[in-house]
């Protein structure tokens, strides 16, 4: 690992400058918005999803209470490094679990190592992460990946392997190909399970914001990790209870668009 380190160390840390540069924006666009719009976006997609007027409210409440604590700063700190996370998850994690159920090989290869990541325990992910990346954001957004990935790759393969047989055929009759198949039937029938699963992706994300403050992520984990310290429990709880509030929001957003895409499917 030190020879690999040595070696490639320099490539690693020009990659850890480019995704940087990303989270510090996102945290600085996400900053200059005033609250009261990151709350009505927060209650527009609410009831995009729902097209109900109690989540919204109830979702929007939440958000509010976090500013109420004082810890909206590092409220939208910790958003930013999730929002990342999640979005880098999807990109591997979507093509993976596609790749795993096209292929039965490929899937008995993958399921041990998933099985092997989802059993590894959380911390042991920080080693690699400051071997490559040393301390800060980036290794923080590099161990919550690794953490958060097997679900949403276990999810799409579940999904694509669950979708009718007979309406792919009948694509497949009227001369759809391959790519006409993943797009248009595949993937719309299995959205909810892909949906239960990047729902599965940001609680994980969020469940390593803790952790993730031990090497130098900062925001609402940082919080915690001080209140721990200094046995300051009001502190820790505060930013525990700002924690669930956020946990809360994009849960309860990610199961109401995983309902509405099943209520939408054809039946089976």
């Amino acid at each position: 690992m030190k020879s690999f380190v040595a070696e490639y160390g320099n490539a690693f840390h020009a990659a850890s400058g480019w995704l940087l540069a990303v989270i510090v924006a996102l945290e600085s666009a996400l900053g200059f918005l005033p609250w009261w719009i990151i709350i009505l976006a927060i209650a527009g997609a609410a009831w995009h999803a729902s097209r109900r007027i109690v989540l919204p409210v109830a979702l929007a409440a939440l958000m509010f209470l976090i500013g109420m604590l004082g810890l909206w700063d590092l409220a939208i700190q910790t958003l930013a490094l999730m929002l990342v996370s999640a979005f880098i998850t999807v990109l591997i994690g979507l093509p993976l679990g596609i790749a795993m159920a096209s292929s039965d090989p490929g899937r008995r290869i993958m399921l041990p190592v998933l099985d092997a990541m989802q059993t590894m325990p959380s911390f042991v992910y920080l080693i690699p992460a400051l071997m490559l990346f040393g301390l800060g954001k980036v290794p923080a957004v590099f161990a919550t990946v690794i953490y958060a990935t097997p679900p949403l790759i276990r999810l799409v393969d579940l999904g694509l392997r669950t979708v009718d047989r007979q309406l792919v055929e009948v694509a497949a009759d009227l001369g759809a190909d391959r790519w006409r198949l993943l797009f248009d039937i595949k993937l719309p029938l299995a959205l909810p399970s892909i949906m239960a699963g990047i729902n599965q992706t940001t609680m994980l994300a969020l469940s390593m914001v803790v952790i993730a403050s031990m090497i130098g992520a900062r925001g609402l984990g940082e919080e915690v990790l001080l209140g721990i310290q200094r046995l300051d429990v009001g502190r820790g709880l505060a930013a525990g209870i700002a924690i669930v509030a956020l946990a809360i929001v994009f849960d309860r957003i990610t199961q109401a668009y995983g309902r509405t895409k099943a209520e939408k499917a054809p039946p089976r």
